[in-house]
């Protein structure tokens, strides 16, 4: 793209929700500042109007006997297409297909695929930083699962330690069938050498899966054809409501020998070439045989819609400019008295991408998650993030204090209320203007926490809740009274 500075700019203003109004506990009325976007991301207007005008033409595919079949056979095979262009994969040698449940699907897809591809290996290995969708599905289907530490950075951690997992490939070098890795934390937004672990790994005839949940939104990816051919990505996956389509399907890209030498994971309407009633033929083409049934055709074309702006903006550029904006917001913040930021925070050490993570000393982080909520709009998560062991190791000896030995259960009976962080997150549309936003609250918590503290109260559910302003969300939005009230005015 010739001018992509002019098209980021226009495209970071052309999201829904950026102009969203709610009331505030001081009374004001003020626009919603979206920092929750490594939990899910704002809608791409682009996409969204993509969607729209598909749905004039609407139809299954796997027919091309009517105007509307063709149209949207031909538009979810470019939406295939276009999504392995956008992470640079041989089309020749990678399929993609989507699933259902975002990331979580994709990865337990493929943790039992790896499993099935080399039944004599029975160890994976995971990071300590590692969501649960990318630790969880290991552990039920892998066999055994090693964790690997992380490196440290006077006392924070950065990125897997590769030393380390040298070392336990070497060990176990005969059993470790794959390692399974997250580009990003979801946690600190820490990046991770996957190229260097996908090196090491096939040399020890591992796979490598990568968790690529919040890499495919802010960094570029090269699956495949690097010039050494170990540094190539075996499996991919994905999210499309972490990728600016809410409501789209998670994406899966893997080698196409590794998913032809055994039957699919799932069966049904789309993947077979004959059934009879004694047997059935799978089909040979991709990615037919791995979708069974009808698939999320709007959602999937969609999310390529999307991939396709950030493609022609270019992923190199987008990945720049946040990361000025990522390193501008950790640089006021850490000048802030009393904030703790986790994860190293020197990006030239560690790069990062997205997410911050961070407590104000003496107050939970479920307060501080709600007073920026309720007396500044501004929208962060808070708690462990799907990443408990990540979280509770970086926060123990902060609430615990420093040359305290617990056992497991001492250690999670501990933490259970205390641990958790809250997370500042960003996407293609955040701006400077919200990095002031949150500095400026954060600023005033810090010097007036007495004060709010005294505003609020633990629920029955741990949540806390201001004494006196109770806003009713059912009366702000409600899907149930947007349909009474269309009815009323037919």
């Amino acid at each position: 793209m010739d001018n992509p500075q002019k098209y980021l700019k226009y495209i970071k203003s052309d999201f829904m929700g950026l102009d969203t109004l709610y009331t505030r506990a001081d009374g004001k009325k003020t626009k919603r500042i979206y920092l929750d976007s490594t939990a899910s991301t704002l809608m791409m207007s682009a996409a969204y109007n993509a969607i729209e005008a598909f749905y004039d033409h609407y139809a299954n595919t796997h027919s091309l006997l009517h105007f509307s079949a063709k149209i949207a056979t031909q538009n979810y095979k470019w939406a295939h297409d276009r999504i392995l262009s956008f992470v640079k994969a041989d089309a020749e040698k990678y399929a993609c297909f989507f699933t259902g449940s975002g990331t979580t699907g994709g990865i337990n897809r493929m943790a039992r695929v790896f499993r099935d591809f080399q039944p004599d290996r029975d160890v994976a290995i995971v990071s300590l930083m590692e969501h649960h969708s990318n630790d969880l599905p290991h552990r039920k289907h892998a066999g055994k699962v090693i964790h690997i530490p992380l490196t440290d950075h006077s006392g924070q951690p950065g990125c897997i330690n590769l030393e380390a997992l040298k070392e336990k490939l070497e060990e176990n070098k005969d059993r470790i069938n794959y390692i399974a890795m997250t580009g990003v934390s979801n946690v600190t937004g820490i990046i991770n050498p996957i190229y260097d672990i996908a090196e090491l790994a096939h040399q020890y005839g591992a796979l490598i899966l990568v968790d690529g949940a919040q890499m495919a939104a802010h960094l570029p990816i090269r699956v495949s054809d690097h010039k050494n051919p170990d540094r190539n990505i075996d499996a991919l996956v994905f999210s499309g409501h972490k990728t600016y389509v809410p409501g789209s399907p998670g994406v899966v890209i893997c080698r196409k020998d590794i998913l032809s030498s055994m039957e699919p994971e799932e069966v049904g309407g789309g993947m077979v070439d004959q059934v009879h009633v004694e047997s059935y033929t799978i089909s040979d083409k991709f990615p037919d045989r791995e979708e069974a049934g009808t698939p999320n055709i709007p959602g999937a074309i969609g999310l390529a819609a999307a991939i396709d702006v950030l493609d022609k903006i270019g992923m190199e550029f987008i990945y720049e400019d946040e990361t000025v904006l990522i390193n501008s917001a950790l640089n006021q913040i850490k000048q802030i008295e009393d904030v703790i930021i986790y994860g190293e925070s020197n990006c030239s050490t560690c790069p990062r991408a997205a997410s911050i993570s961070l407590n104000i000393r003496g107050l939970d982080h479920g307060l501080v998650a709600a007073i920026l909520n309720d007396y500044y709009n501004i929208a962060v998560r808070n708690a462990c993030f799907c990443a408990h062991p990540y979280v509770k190791e970086m926060i123990i000896e902060e609430v615990l204090g420093s040359g305290v030995e617990l056992n497991e259960v001492e250690f999670n009976d501990a933490l259970k209320i205390k641990a958790g962080m809250v997370r500042a997150s960003f996407g293609i549309y955040s701006t400077k203007n919200d990095v002031a936003a949150l500095v400026t609250a954060l600023k005033d918590i810090v010097a007036k926490r007495d004060e709010y503290s005294d505003l609020y109260s633990l629920d029955e559910t741990g949540n806390y809740c201001h004494n006196t302003f109770t806003p009713n969300e059912e009366e702000i939005f409600s899907v149930e009274s947007f349909i009474d009230d269309y009815l009323k005015n037919i």
